[in-house]
């Protein structure tokens, strides 16, 4: 089945969020390109109809909210905010989830310390992988190539950052 017939068959525009919650929330197994390498970008293929038990939410809302807070409702990955259009497709606006860094399939825990904001975006893309966070260095040269409007835009995001 491809993204097009779910999107006609389901009738709902938020079709590939679906396919995550029946992955995820029913424990169906539920293959993609990312699994299986012969199936191509925005096919899906149902491996079993009977569902496997799926991953219990152990996540309080004060450990969202803490976590959502610490990563300063940014995206850990792609640094789109909360509630701003996204970078990558501006015509929605951002909504972040909370992420595991190491994933609870291979071993990981619901602990504040291995939970990170991740947008809709990144989220969906994710599969297990995590980025490491650019040094110092790197942040320094990507700045110093931006225009200098953007420079002054960011400077005046740090003023409203860290001045009180």
């Amino acid at each position: 089945m491809d993204a097009e017939e779910l999107r006609e068959v389901g009738a709902i525009s938020e079709w590939a969020r679906r396919v995550r919650e029946l992955r995820t929330e029913e424990g169906y197994q539920i293959l993609t390109n990312n699994d299986l390498s012969t199936l191509k970008p925005g096919q899906y293929l149902l491996k079993d109809p009977k569902p496997q038990p799926a991953f219990e939410r152990n996540i309080s809302k004060e450990t969202r909210a803490y976590v959502l807070d610490r990563n300063g409702f940014t995206c850990q990955q792609c640094g789109a905010v909360a509630g701003e259009p996204h970078p990558y497709d501006e015509s929605r606006k951002t909504r972040l989830h909370i992420g595991h860094v190491i994933d609870k399939s291979q071993g990981g825990s619901d602990e504040a310390s291995n939970l990170r904001a991740l947008c809709s975006v990144c989220n969906e893309g994710a599969a297990n992988l995590t980025l490491d966070r650019p040094s110092l260095h790197k942040l320094l040269v990507q700045v110093r190539r931006a225009t200098a409007a953007d420079q002054k835009g960011v400077l005046e995001w740090l003023k409203a950052k860290f001045e009180p």
